[in-house]
């Protein structure tokens, strides 16, 4: 799962933020699904971030990803 959680971050949801200066990382994969990224670069102190978390980042991947329940952020 963690190859497929990385390839959606590298294909749709980064290239996405790095139009606006930012970027998410991976941190880990949980055997329950649960995926921990660190929001990077413009990410990480934008107002809007916790939105972007929710709507944007954790969406695409649970619709993508096959097991992913849930997304944490860290913001660097």
């Amino acid at each position: 799962m963690k190859e497929k959680v990385q390839a959606v971050l590298d294909n749709m949801i980064n290239p996405a933020l790095s139009m606006h200066g930012g970027g998410c990382e991976l941190l880990d994969v949980s055997d329950d699904g649960v995926v921990k990224v660190r929001l990077k670069g413009a990410c990480a102190g934008c107002p809007g971030a916790m939105m972007t978390m929710g709507n944007f980042i954790q969406r695409i991947l649970i619709e993508q990803v096959p097991g992913v329940k849930s997304v944490k952020a860290e913001f660097a």
